[in-house]
């Protein structure tokens, strides 16, 4: 009998054994520098001439990896195999696919560290963020092989005379993965184990920028015993690959997590019934948000502040979860607008290979761009109080910034930068910072600060978000602690990490035999 879940522990940087070694995987994986990646189709390892190259964003120039690059004619190739591989991995024992999910997870946290330093190279998280990646990626494997064995065991319904009645959970088919590049490892090893785990097969397309950490997962998982052609990996472009798999009509559901725009996209394409397809393919999408803490006239505000400057610039403020608009009462706008400005200040900024450096650079030149024209742009809608511009150079280096005097209504308060900027509002009373956090296309994460027990009641039911805390930052929910998934454009409300989120990758089958 397997113990109970519970999450995994973050490491311990301060022992100098846990520094030691995780400055061994950062060398380790410095030492694969230029390495080839193959692709993974049906089992096969195909390397094509045209290639991603993966680079450390704090420094341009260093390629972590070449990686083989899918295109139209292998997506469908991938497809169409993951579809006859189904015909068998469907019939795996539920059971038998959770102990794979169970034996990665052992692996993984063997391998933690290399995994962790593989994102500091390639994606610019900081050792602490990218421990917490690598350890949400473990305790995904662990909780969705835990609930795959729940769910396999006789489901309660309703004694009916004469009868004998159960409900079973079966599989879907194939299923497109399409995760983002902002939790590389967590996200991409949650919604690949939450499909295959209920027994349907995956292509996954991992992001363009994040390769890497894609391929050693699938490592991990041929390591575990997962018979080869139940994922296969295919990293490449949206436009070619993307497209293929959501449109394909053996396609029976698309898992995405990133910007709205895309999942929008990818909501509107998979609605389409295509000659041949016997279903309605389903969507379990995460698209982003633009959340809010509400600081009220009575919070304590030490703590508030510092924990406004870890929702807001943790991982660069590169997370659907952060904090990006703060509203504050007026009664204690001035003093708390100074406090955060002042612990802002301390954050050391620079290439997180480096342990002291909690800023690193942002994800790519594109990114890079985009976050300083919308900084720009607050520059006119409000009054900057910190940063403002770039923070050192070869890499995409930003300062932490805050605009403060924002109205509501402005494109910094209402439109997702994701990156290291804090818009800052100023409302004259509860009722109106309610009104201004519910102001938002969005739905993801919010906080409130405050004691008053009337208001945390109010806001506990009025803050219309799909992950509200209340006196704590709106980062850093754990899997089965604070299930994830947001309302209206932050997507389908999925709640990854919970007991019914399985539930999406899988269709329920009633069966009566009457005596």
């Amino acid at each position: 009998m397997l113990v109970p879940f519970k999450n995994e522990p973050f490491t311990n940087f301060n022992d100098p054994a846990n520094k030691a070694a995780f400055e061994a995987a950062l060398k380790l994986v410095e030492s694969r520098f230029g390495e080839k990646i193959p692709l993974i189709v049906n089992g096969e390892k195909i390397f094509t001439d045209d290639t991603i190259k993966s680079t450390n964003p704090a420094q341009p120039d260093q390629v972590l990896a070449y990686v083989s690059k899918g295109t139209k004619e292998l997506a469908l190739k991938a497809i169409e195999g993951a579809h006859k591989t189904f015909q068998t991995w469907k019939n795996f024992d539920p059971d038998a696919r959770a102990r794979i999910l169970l034996r990665a997870a052992a692996i993984l946290r063997r391998r933690k560290h290399e995994f962790s330093a593989t994102m500091v190279l390639e994606i610019g998280k900081n050792w602490m963020e990218a421990d917490g990646d690598t350890a949400e990626a473990i305790d995904f494997l662990e909780f969705y092989g835990r609930e795959m064995m729940r769910l396999n065991e006789r489901q309660p319904v309703l004694d009916y005379n004469g009868e004998e009645n159960n409900l079973y959970y079966i599989p879907l088919g194939v299923g497109a993965v399409i995760p983002p590049w902002n939790f590389p490892g967590a996200i991409m090893a949650g919604m690949t184990s939450a499909s295959l785990v209920t027994g349907n097969t995956v292509v996954l397309k991992p992001a363009s920028i994040t390769p890497v950490i894609a391929y050693r997962f699938m490592e991990i998982l041929e390591e575990a015993g997962l018979p080869a052609g139940i994922v296969n990996y295919l990293p490449g472009p949206g436009g070619a690959i993307g497209d293929t798999m959501v449109d394909h009509k053996l396609t029976r559901f698309i898992a995405f997590t990133g910007s709205m725009e895309v999942g929008q996209r990818i909501f509107q394409r998979a609605s389409v019934v295509h000659p041949g397809q016997l279903w309605l393919k389903r969507t379990v999408l995460e698209m982003g948000g633009k959340d809010a803490i509400l600081v009220d006239d009575d919070a304590d505000l030490e703590f508030a502040a510092e924990q406004i400057v870890t929702a807001a610039f943790g991982f660069q403020g590169q997370k659907c979860s952060a904090c990006s608009r703060l509203i504050i009462h007026e009664k204690v706008y001035d003093k708390l607008l100074e406090m955060v400005v002042t612990r802002a200040k301390q954050i050391k900024c620079g290439p997180t290979k480096d342990l002291a450096n909690w800023h690193g650079p942002v994800s790519e030149e594109g990114a890079y761009n985009k976050i300083l024209e919308y900084i720009e742009i607050g520059k006119q809608e409000g009054r900057l109080v910190l940063g403002g511009g770039k923070a050192g150079s070869p890499g995409y280096f930003i300062e932490p910034t805050i605009i403060a005097d924002v109205a509501p209504t402005a494109r910094i308060m209402q439109e997702e930068i994701f990156g290291p900027v804090l818009a800052v509002c100023k409302v004259k009373s509860f009722e109106e910072g309610l009104d201004v956090f519910n102001n938002t296309q969005f739905g993801l994460t919010g906080g409130y600060f405050g004691k008053r027990r009337e208001h945390l009641e109010k806001v506990r039911v009025h803050a219309h978000c799909g992950n509200l805390y209340l006196n704590r930052k709106c980062t850093g929910a754990l899997v089965a602690v604070q299930p994830f998934g947001g309302f209206n454009q932050s997507g389908t409300d999925s709640k990854a990490g919970g007991r019914d989120y399985l539930q999406l990758f899988l269709q329920g089958k009633s069966v009566t035999e009457r005596f």
